[in-house]
């Protein structure tokens, strides 16, 4: 049996490194860490000459567009980020790099090409919280008046956006204040100031994920940022998504502090057919660069290092940052729901410059579905 580096299975292939990916996470392609190199992996030679066999000659478009939908070939064209190597790139500028100093301030500025000037939003009769983002979208998504806008307006409206969703999700403060230390007074954690603010700029952005693709359909049929948003903040909210850290804080508690227990919990939920939630990703073979730019900042307690320790033995595959998220809530005493409120306000800046990015394109986003129910040709 032969295995093959990336480069070697993508010139086989002849397909994107997405694509790759894709089958590896599908099971199609079998995939280990390189002995060499631990931060590289190596593909099945046998898996990949027999899907480039079988990708021989022209698919029809049909399987190409079906493909594409789960972690396929890209379908939209955007100039904001993307993955590339292993690396999250907002614009061409490293994420990770960006964590080191910058602020989610500096990343809309940044990702939308204009001056990020959150608003100062309005009373939040409903609390302070979730709710209150979604009841503070909401009340102005219906507004003819923020609909079809020139450039320098659409700025002006993503601000008053993010204004929003900041005034609900990080409480009453001084607007002048940065996002990440107002969520930190918020929270009453002025500890975890620099790792919320590394947090919400990792999560600022991540390509064409699904609550952003929401987003975009939303805004392509020319309704406002403020609808936009709503539509991203809606499909953030499952636990495929925006709530995946519950999942792992959950399977944590379960397995306990024992690495060995750890690793038969483990392997019991993996013969079930069951993914380790916060472990892996699509896009990162090599491991997930913003869990490894959290992670490198603090040490998770105990029962996490076990659970990581037991998961990456088993799967051979590192922390995705659902891990890394649920980890920073108890090593910082967050509250439950933060690692959805970070991610809510963080990929807001991301849903407001694809939103703008798809108003300047003119595009309605009407894929077609392939019918297969009664009457259905072939």
């Amino acid at each position: 049996m032969d295995w093959l580096s990336a480069s070697d299975a993508l010139a086989l292939l002849g397909t994107q490194p997405q694509t790759l990916y894709a089958n590896v996470s599908r099971g199609r392609i079998k995939a280990r860490r390189d002995p060499s190199d631990s931060r590289k992996s190596l593909y099945r030679g046998d898996d990949v000459r027999r899907l480039a066999q079988r990708a021989a000659g022209r698919r029809k478009q049909e399987a190409v567009a079906a493909e594409a939908i789960n972690w396929g070939e890209p379908v939209l064209r955007t100039s904001i980020a993307t993955v590339q190597r292993g690396r999250l790139l907002y614009r061409g500028e490293d994420a990770a790099v960006l964590a080191e100093t910058g602020t989610l301030e500096d990343v809309a500025r940044l990702l939308w090409q204009a001056p990020c000037r959150p608003g100062d939003a309005d009373a939040q009769s409903g609390g302070y919280g979730l709710r209150a983002a979604f009841l503070a979208l909401a009340a102005k998504a219906a507004d003819p008046a923020g609909q079809v806008l020139g450039p320098a307006a659409l700025g002006l409206q993503a601000g008053a956006v993010l204004g929003a969703m900041a005034g609900a999700l990080c409480g009453p403060g001084d607007v002048a204040i940065s996002l990440h230390e107002r969520l930190a007074r918020h929270w009453q954690r002025p500890d975890a100031s620099d790792i919320i603010r590394r947090t919400l700029v990792l999560l600022a952005d991540h390509e064409l994920n699904a609550s952003t693709f929401a987003a975009r359909v939303a805004v392509s049929t020319g309704a406002s940022l403020w609808a936009g948003a709503l539509a991203g903040l809606a499909t953030l909210n499952g636990p495929r998504h925006g709530l995946a850290s519950r999942i792992v804080w959950a399977l944590v508690d379960d397995v306990g502090h024992d690495p060995p227990r750890a690793g038969v919990a483990l392997a019991a939920w993996l013969g079930e057919g069951r993914d380790v939630p916060g472990i892996g990703h699509p896009l990162y073979p090599d491991g997930d660069i913003r869990a490894k730019a959290l992670l490198d900042c603090f040490t998770p307690s105990p029962r996490f290092l076990a659970f990581q320790e037991a998961a990456e033995g088993l799967t051979g595959e590192a922390p995705n940052v659902d891990f890394a998220l649920a980890a920073i809530v108890e090593t910082f005493d967050l509250p439950a729901d933060a690692p959805m409120v970070l991610f809510a306000l963080a990929r807001c800046v991301g849903w407001l410059a694809h939103g703008i990015e798809q108003t300047a394109s003119g595009q309605l986003i009407r894929p077609r579905a392939h019918y297969m129910g009664v009457g259905a040709t072939s």
